[in-house]
């Protein structure tokens, strides 16, 4: 199974592969505290990152697709709005560059038509704050505008954004459906994800022991806030796995993919895969022969190739996480 089908696979809630080993409280080398950090790598590396949002809006009396990417590499950083038209092959996209030295084009508006009605787009990154990520962390707002209502509102400023397009907020609110994320980095990789309860942004920490010294097989470790949840022993062989740990009580599916990290060819730079999905699986079988799930030491489930078909999840929010190592 490629990435593409892997994900695939994830937005329509299929899951064929196999469950990760059973857990073990042993914490990887250097997450004894499992304390979130910077991805730095981002910083020296001269690779594209790049983070796209994707919500369902109600634009021109209807719902519709939005798509929001934020991109930054040594020389550009810029955001792109994408807004799907069904009823026409075409759609409409507004780029926005944010250069800290184009201090005349953080702040403006671009406005369109979209069904034979007119859809704005206001933002001001004048105040923006950003980190190693290409979207900002505070003091910023992107509002679409359209039939007098502010349909999606992005940064914490919105007092600021209600004042300046003159619109009152959506009584439908904007719903983020996945988010897919490029991050780079040797043995580690670090990402926030909203995952179980509403606005609140969680750390995830992802380590590997590869490549590593002598015979030992190598693992993986996943954390989030600052908590390993999950344990892959012999990663040569359980290189794609998926588990249910609960984050503040409630499930989320955990999905990886880190193929090519161990057996694609050399130089062919493809990412392992991870997947956040809130919700947990709901088990459908056509037989009587026990259940799709088995429940692991500390109270998890993983779910197997053989019983994971037919248990489809809910369609919940997930978020994509393409991992490129550096030193490969």
């Amino acid at each position: 199974m490629g990435i593409k089908e892997f994900e695939m696979s994830a937005l329509s809630d299929q899951h064929h592969i196999l469950g990760a080993a059973p857990f073990s409280n042993l914490k990887p080398p250097s997450e004894e505290k499992a304390i979130y950090v910077d991805q730095t790598a981002n910083k020296a590396a001269p690779h594209e990152t790049s983070i796209t949002f994707v919500y369902q809006a109600k634009v021109s009396e209807f719902l519709r697709n939005v798509t929001v990417t934020w991109c930054k590499n040594l020389v550009n950083h810029s955001l792109s709005i994408t807004v799907e038209n069904p009823s026409d092959e075409n759609q409409y996209t507004c780029k926005v560059d944010i250069r800290a030295w184009q201090f005349w084009g953080r702040k403006g508006l671009k406005s369109f038509e979209l069904d034979g009605k007119l859809v704005g787009i206001f933002w001001d990154f004048r105040q923006a704050k950003f980190s190693t990520t290409p979207d900002p962390c505070s003091d910023y707002y992107v509002a679409m505008v359209s039939g007098e209502e502010v349909v999606l509102l992005l940064g914490d400023l919105k007092k600021e954004a209600y004042e300046r397009t003159r619109s009152r907020p959506s009584l439908e609110y904007a719903t983020l459906l996945y988010k897919k994320e490029h991050v780079y980095g040797k043995r580690s990789f670090c990402t926030r994800a909203m995952l179980a309860d509403g606005d609140k942004e969680h750390y995830i920490f992802i380590e590997t022991s590869l490549p590593g010294p002598g015979p030992r097989d190598p693992e993986m470790w996943i954390s989030i806030d600052s908590t390993v949840l999950i344990r892959v022993m012999n990663l040569n062989w359980r290189f794609r796995g998926n588990e249910t740990a609960m984050v503040n009580n409630l499930p989320v599916q955990i999905l990886w993919d880190v193929h090519d990290w161990l057996h694609g060819k050399p130089g062919s730079g493809r990412p392992g895969l991870f997947i956040f999905k809130t919700g947990a699986p709901e088990c459908v079988s056509d037989d009587d022969h026990g259940q799709c799930s088995r429940e692991n030491e500390g109270g998890r489930r993983s779910y197997d190739s053989a019983s994971a078909q037919g248990c489809p999840s809910t369609p919940e929010f997930c978020h994509f996480l393409y991992a490129w190592r550096t030193d490969q």
